[in-house]
């Protein structure tokens, strides 16, 4: 075993992912050192968080014996949200008891995509469970604290990867996104979270359409150029026959996104899509980043949705959650070899399993119709900006508890997802976000702001994050709970 230096340590904490490539492709570190110096960090910090919920050593210091060398992200470790992204022969128990023995039969294009880009697996993070949930509390695994206070929530779904990431256990961690789920943790733990355009990565071959085009995968990392380089190692455009197609950049978004983006013309929100103030933190943190982008030379105007209807577009989006967890149970039981049940999952999860199963075909498709148009609208109202801001959250982190999936009312659990009204509308769309650590509130937890782009403009919305990163750094503050 490698012996692991607090020197080596403090080399690795201070590096990103594409820093840490950099260090391996010099000669001075090699991926197996990498690796110890994670597993160290994470035996040493993971009991204070709870992120990482399986780990992988063995494979780890299997891989980096002989990682590619010609990857762009040789040695680098890396951990693996415990959800979509199928390894082959990892459980996906998605923090849920039901799916304890359910294993991935094979690699998922992104999995490949990971690997080719030279990652060294160590394990896989907590969600809450199945991810429906603004925190990550689940019954299977407990509780993940967020390393810059440890009484308020990670966010979810994404908690695990974000409190790693902002840790420094692993400079990037996988991550995705169906209603906020990579943007909310992100927000809550001071990283950048891009959920990219519809059809920019395939989810073959073994989910189809999931969530009908508004689920979505990336990572959580500190930097934006760890983000844009991601991107360029795992985005597929698109695979033959998938549902969705996204235009492949000019060049790398790596290299894109250190051009400048010009004067930019950028839309506002002043409150929330159904009329409400911001927390008043939040509204300091939208303050400060209007004044930074008129300053860097954008034209930004105030403005807020006019015909977005919040109460409908939630109601709707939230039925058809409840049918997609239906669907989600109903196809995993094969191969667990029985039926799910109410003591099998976390009594929220079962009211949202029985909610879907009522629900008759006819309505589901109205659901689905409605949305198609509800993204139609808001993306062609946002059309005349080339960008627009909102908060990432309403409210800065939530304590735990605060969502609590020992509820049994669908309706009243829905709607402590307030905070995340600026997260979905853009999963319906189809347009790039991201999110960016803009603001610290005076107890020092960090608030996130987002920007969102036209649809497959993320080069735009990387140009103007590498300006606000460059003009406000935030790479050098640490959490307490960290390495």
């Amino acid at each position: 075993m490698t012996n692991v230096t607090e020197r080596l340590m403090s080399e690795y904490v201070s590096r990103d992912a594409v820093g840490l490539a950099e260090w391996v492709r010099d000669g001075q570190v090699a991926p197996a050192e990498l690796v110890e110096i994670a597993i160290t960090l994470i035996e040493r910090l993971n009991p204070r968080l709870n992120a990482v919920i399986y780990r992988t050593y063995d494979l780890a210091r299997e891989v980096a014996q002989a990682p590619r060398r010609d990857a762009p992200f040789f040695g680098v470790p890396f951990l693996l949200k415990d959800m979509f992204t199928a390894w082959h022969d990892l459980p996906v128990t998605q923090s849920c008891r039901y799916l304890r023995s359910v294993r991935w039969p094979g690699d998922s294009d992104v999995a490949c995509r990971i690997k080719q880009a030279g990652f060294v697996l160590l394990g896989k993070t907590n969600i809450p469970e199945v991810g429906w949930s603004l925190s990550t509390e689940p019954r299977e695994a407990g509780l993940t604290y967020n390393p810059w206070r440890d009484d308020v929530t990670v966010s979810g779904s994404s908690g695990g990867a974000a409190a790693a990431v902002a840790a420094r256990l692993v400079p990037l961690a996988d991550a995705t996104d169906a209603a906020g789920s990579i943007r909310a943790p992100a927000s809550v733990c001071g990283l950048v979270g891009l959920k990219p355009s519809r059809g920019r990565i395939s989810h073959a071959p073994y989910l189809g359409d999931p969530w009908y085009g508004c689920a979505y995968s990336l990572c959580h990392s500190r930097t934006v150029r760890d983000t844009a380089a991601y991107l360029d190692a795992i985005a597929t455009g698109s695979l033959p026959g998938d549902p969705y197609h996204a235009a492949p950049p000019e060049e790398t978004w790596a290299r894109s996104m250190h051009r400048p983006p010009g004067r930019l013309n950028v839309g506002f929100a002043t409150r929330t899509p159904d009329g409400h103030a911001f927390n008043p933190e939040v509204e300091m943190a939208m303050r400060e980043t209007t004044r930074l982008l008129a300053d860097l030379g954008h034209q930004v105007v105030a403005y807020d949705w006019q015909a977005f209807n919040a109460e409908f577009a939630w109601t709707t989006y939230t039925s058809l959650a409840a049918v997609l967890t239906a669907q989600l149970f109903e196809s995993f039981a094969p191969e667990v070899g029985v039926p799910v049940g109410p003591d099998d999952v976390e009594p929220i999860t079962w009211s949202m399993i029985e909610r879907g199963r009522r629900c008759t075909g006819i309505r589901h498709a109205e659901d689905v119709q409605s949305l198609r148009l509800i993204g139609r609208a808001l993306a062609t109202e946002l059309q005349p900006f080339d960008l627009y801001l909102t908060p990432t959250l309403t409210h800065p982190p939530r304590p735990h508890g605060y969502m609590d999936m020992r509820m049994t009312d669908c309706d009243a659990y829905n709607a402590l997802m307030a905070d995340a009204c600026f997260l979905y509308p853009f999963n319906i769309t189809g347009q790039p976000a991201i999110t960016l650590p803009m603001h610290w509130t005076d107890d020092g937890l960090p608030v996130g702001i987002q920007l969102v782009a036209r649809t497959n403009s993320e080069v735009t919305l990387l140009r103007v994050a590498a300006q606000l990163e460059e003009a406000r750094p935030w790479i050098s503050r640490k959490p307490p709970v960290c390495a």
